[in-house]
């Protein structure tokens, strides 16, 4: 039997993330800089999906993961290599979606209070992965599929 409530809740989240996809994909228009996307990419994200808590990008410097765009409370500067969401989404070149960050090995709490993640990779057009989207609730499993088919989408305009 279906959960009724459960499928209308990803049919609303499919239909605002196509309407985000659309803004976002009108505004990159304008502007070819990819760190400008990105900074464009994190505030609508940021404020048009109520329950993403830290919205921002990591960027591969040097062998380092360094912070860049974001929005949302002050951020890590620089994640310890090898080490966390981030990392983890770097290494195996996947998106990875975190319940509970807290049950995650080496997670790196920048901020208490966020609960659950989502993080995907930025690949440049050779393929290579240059750096991460990462987004934080502050709830436990705000993240799944949808967001992930979604965020790989928009984040994929950025070397539109």
């Amino acid at each position: 039997m279906l959960n009724y409530s459960f499928d209308m809740e990803k049919v609303k989240k499919e239909a605002r993330y196509s309407r985000i996809y659309k803004q976002i994909d009108g505004i990159m228009d304008s502007e070819n800089y990819p760190l400008s996307r990105m900074c464009t990419i994190a505030a609508v994200l940021h404020h048009k999906m109520d329950y993403f808590f830290w919205t921002g990008f990591y960027l591969l410097v040097d062998d380092e993961l360094l912070v860049h765009s974001y929005q949302g409370p002050v951020a890590c500067m620089k994640l310890k290599k090898d080490s966390g969401v981030c990392w983890a989404c770097l290494n195996k070149r996947e998106s990875v979606i975190v319940d509970d960050v807290e049950s995650f090995p080496g997670h790196i709490a920048c901020d208490s209070r966020s609960k659950s993640e989502i993080v995907i990779p930025l690949f440049n057009e050779k393929g290579c992965v240059y750096g991460v989207l990462d987004v934080d609730s502050n709830e436990k499993k705000s993240f799944d599929e949808v967001d992930a088919l979604w965020l790989e989408k928009i984040v994929a305009l950025i070397n539109k």
